[in-house]
C-alpha cells in the first residue's frame, strides 16, 4: 500500500488558462486531498476530439489519450481547458472522469456563465476547483451524492455549482479516505 507521500496529482492546461487558476488548483487541490500536486504540460490542443457538427470537444476521447500520461497506478491527471466539452448523451458538461480511473479533465467555457461579482475571476477560479475536486473524487470511485451542498453531487446548472460546498460531505469524505488509504 503506498502512502500518501508516494500519491501524486498532475495538473495540466491544455490552451490557455490563465497561469493564477492553473496554481490556484494545484494549490487547492494538495490542500484538500492531502496529495502531493505537480503541474506539468502535456497535450498541446485537443482538436482530435472536436466534432464538428456539435462545434464541442468529446471529453472521453480527450480522457482516453491523457491518462497515457500517468503510468503508476497511485497518481492521477486532470486537464484544465477552456473548450466546451460534451459526451454523447449529454449536450455538454463541466468536466468528466473515468469512475476509479487515472484521468478526469475541467473546462471553464460554462463554468464562465452568469458571473456577477465585482471579483469575476475569483469566482470563476472557485468554480473551476469545485470541479476539479468534483472529477477528482470520480477518479477515487466516488459516486454522485443526493446532499445538495456535498462536492459530489451532480450539477445540472451553474447555480447548482455555486450552491454546493467545497467540501465533502462526512459520507463522501469516508469513502475518500478508504480509496486513498487502498492506493
Amino acid at each position: 500500500m503506498a502512502s500518501r507521500n508516494k500519491l501524486n496529482i498532475l495538473i495540466t492546461t491544455i490552451g490557455s488558462i490563465p497561469k493564477h487558476q492553473l496554481l490556484a488548483v494545484a494549490e487547492s487541490v494538495r490542500d484538500q486531498f492531502g496529495i502531493h500536486t505537480q503541474t506539468q504540460e502535456t497535450l498541446q490542443d485537443i482538436e482530435f476530439a472536436l466534432d464538428t457538427e456539435r462545434d464541442q470537444y468529446n471529453s472521453t476521447c480527450i480522457l482516453e489519450t491523457l491518462q497515457d500520461f500517468v503510468q503508476d497506478p497511485a497518481h492521477k491527471i486532470v486537464a484544465l481547458v477552456q473548450e466546451d466539452l460534451f459526451i454523447p448523451i449529454l449536450t455538454h458538461v463541466y468536466g468528466e472522469a473515468q469512475l476509479g480511473g487515472k484521468a478526469c479533465i475541467v473546462s471553464s467555457h460554462r463554468l464562465k456563465e452568469d458571473l456577477k461579482t465585482v471579483s469575476i475571476q475569483q469566482e470563476l477560479t472557485l468554480r473551476l476547483i469545485k470541479e476539479v475536486y468534483h472529477e477528482l473524487g470520480h477518479t477515487f470511485g466516488l459516486l454522485h451524492c443526493k446532499d445538495s451542498s456535498c462536492i459530489m453531487h451532480y450539477c445540472r446548472s451553474i447555480r447548482d455549482v455555486d450552491r454546493k460546498s467545497e467540501n465533502f460531505c462526512r459520507y463522501c469524505g469516508i469513502l475518500l479516505e478508504d480509496e486513498i488509504k487502498k492506493l
